[in-house]
């Protein structure tokens, strides 16, 4: 399932709404990347399922500060 593993971000149910305003079920799905990040404070490279938001603040605040925010232990 395609997840943020710090956030814990997913897909969300929407609806497609036609000209004549029919509504029909679908999936909107996060924008999900793999990416390695290095955590100074353990020394060493950990991959991570993240969304694109989680890697803008990731890059402007830090890894470590990001997962203290949302309660996520990196160890």
């Amino acid at each position: 399932m395609a997840k943020s593993d710090i956030t814990g971000k997913r897909k969300l149910k929407a609806q497609n709404v036609s000209h004549s305003n029919i509504k029909t079920k679908r999936w909107q799905n996060v924008n999900i990347q793999t990416r390695r990040v290095w955590v100074p404070e353990l020394k060493r490279f950990i991959t991570l399922n993240l969304t694109t938001r989680d890697i803008r603040t990731i890059d402007r605040i830090g890894v470590s500060e990001y997962a203290k925010r949302h309660g996520v232990s990196l160890a």
